[in-house]
């Protein structure tokens, strides 16, 4: 005997909460007031939200500190030992896909090492006044905003 089709609930979804997920990126900067440029990274194809512009950094393990995560992600990611200097924004975004980020974006302005691109599909240096140009990632738009406009640094 055939069991009858079960209409599904669609609200089961609706009360499922994704977890936070704790993340640092760093604004890599070189040069000096005025001319300041800082190092954007473009997302592989293959990859979530693939070609939008970031910039470097990830996820913060269980059991590191922001700084310590960020540090770590610079080495794996562009193979630099950077010295993280102090955090200039925290922003909490929530995608269309129902994810929900804690960013924290940290000045790095010394390391030592020479920049290897690991994991992108571009790396370029961007005046900070022309960051607008770069199709960012949504969480981005903000922290964007406000250094092309000279606000944070």
């Amino acid at each position: 005997m055939k069991e009858p089709i079960r209409k599904l609930d669609s609200r089961t979804d609706q009360g499922v909460q994704r977890p936070l997920r704790l993340v640092v990126a760093a604004l890599i900067l070189r040069g000096g007031q005025p001319g300041t440029e800082v190092l954007v990274c473009q997302r592989k194809p293959d990859q979530p939200m693939s070609l939008k512009w970031e910039f470097p950094g990830g996820k913060i393990e269980p059991g590191e500190t922001a700084e310590e995560a960020l540090a770590r992600e610079l080495n794996e990611e562009l193979g630099i030992e950077a010295v993280i200097g102090r955090r200039v924004s925290r922003v909490r975004h929530k995608y269309r896909n129902g994810g929900t980020i804690d960013l924290q974006f940290f000045v790095v302005e010394e390391f030592g090492g020479a920049l290897e691109n690991r994991i992108f599909n571009d790396m370029r240096w961007s005046p900070l006044e022309e960051l607008t140009q770069f199709d960012f990632l949504a969480a981005d738009l903000g922290l964007i905003r406000d250094l092309a406009e000279g606000r944070l640094l």
